[in-house]
């Protein structure tokens, strides 16, 4: 099939090269003419596991292509992904400015019947809007063309959106038009071999489900979160109490996990989102508004424990930070919380050493005249002569150091431990100091903080 992506982000630039991986015809159009030049020179503006790989032997094969050139684009497929970003409005909304302009673009240049999929992520009643606005451009024109308006959700994973793609759980397609619905289900037959993996709806409920989806891990995470905050002040280990919970299959082990709060693009965005459609409906959304602040808490939860440890006498000390991106295999820093982590130890006047596989790049773009922050090129030369280590993101390779060498190369053998990698009763026969989430400080030097 013929297919156009308007969009090269992380959603469009994954779902081109997933469809053209399967025989499909994708043409992927953007108005950034830099990053159009980086694709067509095999250049991959983000990190995800397995996309370069993709994208690359579909460009040589010729089923991928990349264009700024959007009459081209818009002639060339019969269904026209919008993956566009939706990025918060001032108000918590999500900003629907580019979303319309593609369906103004698409007006502007058809000739005849598209089906126009929503990939992007946009609030219940956009497809009423994209309707409206393809109507508006093609009446401007004078002409008549038939189209449909299709949600189509994406529920990719950052770090593992290629196998998502490709083997996903459930394809979500929104539409109230059988002709349209038929060309869906005849484009996503190559990841359904198994079984039928499509859940037809209306498209309203296509649109919510979404959202929904994201809430609920979202809820998750700060149910935890709240639970850790608990357990620090009832002297519980909330490592216990996770398995202890998620061994009841209603509940299950995912997304129960403490941290240092959510990030990314998905999760703070799309609950804000939500929460304002539900006021824009006049209903006040109370556990989404608390999934928010609990996560706003959060953020500053390994702050308030090195403050704490330190008596608040920051100013000079360096620590050194292992993990920079909001997760594992990712280099995206949207929301990461490591960004609150070091913006409130530059504010209170110590240094920071950095070291994250893939996220440095990014970071040195967002401080870049940052005098209190030196990126590291490895976890090991991080440590150098730091007070402490804090460790934000789970990458594999943090969860098993050499504590020993780490007691060395510190100034004093301290751990804050923003994602629970570590065994306090292991660190604290190291003689470390030892600081997690929701569970009992550990050392000889160590006192009950509650963040």
């Amino acid at each position: 099939m013929r297919l156009t992506i308007f969009g090269t982000g992380y959603v469009g630039l994954v779902t081109g090269a997933c469809f053209a991986e399967v025989g499909n015809d994708v043409i992927c159009v953007d108005v950034d003419e830099a990053k159009i030049a980086r694709l067509n020179r095999g250049e991959i503006p983000i990190y995800e596991p397995g996309l370069e790989a993709m994208v690359g032997r579909n460009r040589e094969a010729g089923r991928l292509r990349f264009t700024t050139d959007a009459d081209t684009a818009v002639h060339h497929g019969q269904l026209q992904f919008i993956a566009v970003g939706t990025p918060p409005d001032e108000d918590g909304s999500a900003d629907l400015r580019h979303v319309l302009a593609v369906a103004a673009t698409i007006a502007e240049h058809m000739d005849d019947y598209k089906v126009i999929v929503d990939k992007s992520t946009v609030p219940v009643g956009t497809a009423d809007r994209v309707r409206e606005a393809v109507s508006a451009g093609l009446a401007a024109r004078g002409q008549q063309h038939d189209f449909s308006v299709v949600s189509n959700p994406e529920f990719l994973k950052e770090g593992a959106a290629v196998e998502d793609f490709m083997k996903p759980e459930r394809v979500i397609v929104g539409s109230d038009d059988e002709r349209a619905r038929d060309l869906l289900h005849a484009l996503y037959a190559p990841f359904n071999r198994n079984h039928d993996r499509l859940i037809s709806m209306d498209v309203r409920s296509a649109e919510l489900t979404k959202y929904a989806a994201n809430a609920m891990l979202a809820t998750k995470i700060s149910f935890m979160n709240e639970l850790a905050n608990i357990a620090d002040r009832v002297g519980a280990d909330i490592e216990r109490v996770r398995i202890g919970i998620g061994s009841d299959p209603r509940i299950g082990y995912h997304f129960i996990y403490p941290g240092a709060g959510y990030g990314g693009s998905c999760f703070p965005k799309d609950v804000s989102a939500l929460t304002r459609t539900a006021h824009d409906v006049n209903y006040v959304a109370q556990l989404l508004q608390a999934v928010e602040e609990v996560n706003e808490r959060q953020k500053h939860y390994v702050f308030n424990q090195v403050r704490q440890h330190y008596q608040g006498d920051l100013a000079g000390r360096r620590f050194a930070l292992w993990g920079l991106s909001f997760k594992p295999n990712t280099d995206d820093m949207r929301e990461a919380a490591s960004r609150r982590l070091m913006e409130s130890l530059w504010e209170a006047g110590a240094s920071v050493q950095a070291f994250d596989p893939k996220a440095m790049p990014e970071t040195a773009a967002l401080y870049a005249d940052e005098p209190k922050l030196a990126l590291c090129d490895s976890a090991e030369a991080a440590l150098e002569g730091a007070d402490a280590l804090i460790v934000m993101t789970e990458w594999n390779l943090f969860r098993s150091p050499d504590f020993e060498q780490m007691a060395r190369q510190l100034k004093a053998p301290v751990i804050f431990d923003g994602r629970n990698l570590y065994d306090p009763a292991m660190l604290a026969r190291l003689g470390f100091d030892y600081y997690a989430i929701g569970r009992p400080p550990v050392g000889p030097s160590a006192a009950a903080v509650n963040p």
